[in-house]
C-alpha cells in the first residue's frame, strides 16, 4: 500500500487580488514524507508563493492543497505540524536571545543545544543590535525548535557564512532521514545541495517544468547542479 503524500497540488492557479497575472498556473504536485525537495526558478517564477500556500498563508480552494491529507488554509491544526521560516524577522526589541528562549515552553532542552550550537547562536546577543546574519540563525533557532513534519524553507541560507550553512544543511539531512521530516527549500544557492536533495522542483512562470528525484535527471550525472540550473534559466528567461 502506498503512503499518502505529504503534499498533494491539484491545478492550482492562484492570483494576488487585483493582478490579473496568474502567478501559479495549474501546479500539479506530490511529495512523499522524508524527502529533500530543491525548489529552483527565476525571480518571480512562483517559489515563495508556493510555500506561503502551502504553509496556509494564502486561502485557496479546499480541494487544490492539501497537506498532510488536510485542506492547507482551512485546517487550524496544520500549523503545530507545518514550518516556514525565510523573509524578513523584524524581532528588534532590546531583548537577549536567553530571554526570549525562556519563553518557549515545552521545549526538548537537547534539541536547543544543539540547535544553539549548529547555528552559533549566543544567547547573550540583543535583537535590536544584531547583524543581518545573527538575525537569521535567532529565526532559525526559534523556527526549528520543535520538531516539524513539514519544513518550507525560503532562501534561509543568504545571510549564513559558509561553515553556519553547512551544519544547518547537516542537521536538516539528520530530520529527514532520522525523523521522517519533508523539506521543500527554495534558494538561489547550490553548492553541495546536488549531494543533499533528493527531488528538484523547477517553476517557469508559474508552471512546474521539472518535479523528478535527482537520480532520475540525467544531466545530474556528470555537471554540477548550479551549471544545470544555470542553463535551464538562461534557456528560459525571457528577457523584455
Amino acid at each position: 500500500m502506498t503512503a499518502a503524500p505529504v503534499i498533494e497540488v491539484r491545478d492550482l492557479h492562484f492570483s494576488y487580488r487585483g493582478d490579473p497575472r496568474e502567478v501559479l498556473a495549474g501546479v500539479n504536485l506530490r511529495v512523499a514524507s522524508g524527502r529533500r525537495v530543491l525548489v529552483i526558478g527565476a525571480n518571480g517564477a512562483g517559489k515563495t508563493t508556493l510555500l506561503r500556500i502551502l504553509a496556509g498563508k494564502h486561502m485557496v480552494d479546499a480541494r487544490s492543497v492539501r497537506v498532510l491529507g488536510l485542506p492547507a488554509f482551512h485546517d487550524p491544526t496544520l500549523s503545530s505540524r507545518v514550518e516556514l521560516l525565510g523573509g524578513r524577522f523584524p524581532f528588534e526589541v532590546d531583548l537577549r536571545v536567553d530571554e526570549i528562549l525562556a519563553r518557549r515552553l515545552d521545549v526538548d532542552p537537547a534539541r536547543r543545544d544543539r540547535l544553539i550550537e549548529v547555528l552559533g547562536v549566543d544567547l547573550g546577543w540583543h535583537m535590536h543590535a544584531v547583524s543581518d546574519g545573527q538575525r537569521r540563525r535567532v529565526q532559525l533557532l526559534l523556527g526549528l525548535l520543535r520538531p516539524r513534519e513539514l519544513l518550507l524553507l525560503d532562501e534561509i541560507t543568504t545571510d549564513l557564512d559558509l561553515i553556519a550553512r553547512q551544519d544547518l544543511l547537516a542537521f536538516l539531512r539528520e530530520e529527514t532521514e532520522l525523523g521522517g521530516t519533508t523539506i521543500l527549500y527554495a534558494t538561489h544557492i547550490f553548492d553541495t545541495l546536488d549531494r543533499w536533495a533528493t527531488d528538484i522542483l523547477y517553476l517557469v512562470a508559474g508552471d512546474v517544468v521539472v518535479d523528478a528525484p535527482i537520480v532520475a535527471l540525467p544531466e545530474l550525472g556528470g555537471e554540477p547542479l548550479v551549471s544545470v540550473v544555470e542553463r535551464w534559466l538562461r534557456r528560459d528567461t525571457r528577457k523584455p
